[in-house]
């Protein structure tokens, strides 16, 4: 019998005992993994849907201005050089940028003016699948356009044309129909004209050319300036900016999520931990004469409260194995209840097992330190006056 074999002989000789306390610390750890996989695979997906509902970074042309004044009199802001961004050349830069697998999407755009019937009105050319992909929220009465043929007016733009779904209008020379009128967005989309891009270069007779980009990007797995700098140095002649309001908005959404169940996490860490404090506490109450034996036999201190300790470490080890192992086909049973499976995954890790395995008996072993003082510290004459 030395330090080796005693901890799994105390285990053994009350194996109820052992598997309660067990399956209690092993009940908190997979609660702990299975809630770290759900919060992981739930904050990546709303992280995507959030990004359904607009883009947060803009990539524009770069400009410079020049203020002109003359006589005392200030007739503003003049812009330089500003030339349209080439859609094929941007939008491959961003996507080949080292983070790209954190775009979303890219929506290019090309503006224009047009004055129909004494009215100007602003036309932009979209590609409708990107512009879904950050606009899902819009809802219409009527259709979105199928074909090239159709548009899209936002609602001021049609109270201010007196169209509605279903009309004709003329753009440049051309007939379209009205597929659908926006409801009310509160944004600049309602009062455009808006379809196809290809067509309005066309029109417009410039091909590939867009007037900016708008890019959704994910943020949870990096700082946005990471992304931002990257397109930077990819499209050196352009404006990049991150819209911070929309980037902290979706970020503290995400963040809600994590902090929610690192808290609860917290609360049955401690609770487990208590546990086992408490079998602990209980087991030297127990074997006071046990310890008497021992310490007669030559057992100093030390080596007695090394043995407690060892025996919190062997539930550690068993609990945070079976606790991941356990937790882990839990969250993956929870997302599946919860209807969260699609998209993003939990993703098996052997470096999580270690982990467990290497941390949770650190905990226990924490837990059990006033209780092995305490074993440690009894006498042998007073344990084995009783005998």
């Amino acid at each position: 019998m030395n330090l080796a074999t005693i901890p799994f002989k105390n285990m053994r000789r009350k194996p109820a005992k052992t598997v309660l306390l067990l399956s209690v610390f092993s009940l908190g750890v997979i609660s702990i993994v299975a809630l770290y996989q759900v919060s992981l695979v739930v904050g990546h997906n709303l992280e995507k849907k959030l990004t359904a509902f607009g883009a947060n970074i803009v990539v524009k042309p770069s400009t410079e201005t020049l203020s002109v004044s003359y006589g005392g009199f200030n007739m503003g802001d003049m812009l330089l050089d500003i030339e349209d961004l080439r859609e094929v050349e941007t939008t491959a830069a961003i996507r080949s940028i080292s983070l790209n697998d954190r775009i979303s999407v890219v929506a290019p755009k090309l503006v224009s003016m047009y004055k129909m019937n004494e009215t100007a009105v602003a036309v932009v050319g979209v590609r409708w699948e990107e512009e879904l992909g950050i606009k899902s929220y819009w809802a219409t009465d009527g259709a979105m356009p199928r074909n090239p043929d159709e548009v899209l007016l936002g609602s001021q733009a049609a109270r201010k044309l007196g169209l509605s779904a279903g009309d004709r209008l003329t753009l440049y020379g051309r007939d379209f129909t009205v597929s659908g009128v926006l409801y009310d967005t509160g944004s600049d989309d309602d009062s455009v004209v808006l379809m196809e891009l290809g067509r309005l270069q066309a029109m417009l007779n410039q091909p590939d050319r867009v007037s900016f980009v708008e890019v959704a990007a994910l943020c949870s797995g990096c700082p946005i300036e990471d992304i931002v700098s990257q397109i930077q140095t990819s499209l050196p002649r352009t404006s990049v900016i991150a819209l911070q309001n929309v980037v902290n908005q979706r970020m503290s959404s995400v963040r809600f999520v994590q902090k929610l169940a690192l808290s609860i996490s917290l609360v049955i860490l401690v609770t487990a931990s208590a546990m086992v404090g408490l079998s602990m506490l209980s087991a030297v109450n127990e074997r006071r004469k046990d310890i008497g034996i021992l310490r007669s036999l030559g057992y100093g201190k030390s080596r007695v409260f090394l043995i407690f300790c060892l025996e919190a470490g062997l539930i550690g080890i068993l609990a945070g194995t079976i606790g991941y192992l356990a937790g882990f086909g839990a969250s993956l049973k929870a997302l599946d209840f919860l209807s969260l499976s699609e998209g993003a995954r939990p993703i098996f890790s052997v470096t999580q097992l270690a982990f467990c395995a290497l941390v949770f008996p650190l905990i226990t072993i924490g837990s059990s330190l006033y209780p092995a003082w305490k074993g440690a510290s009894i006498e042998p004459s007073r344990a084995l006056v009783s005998l």
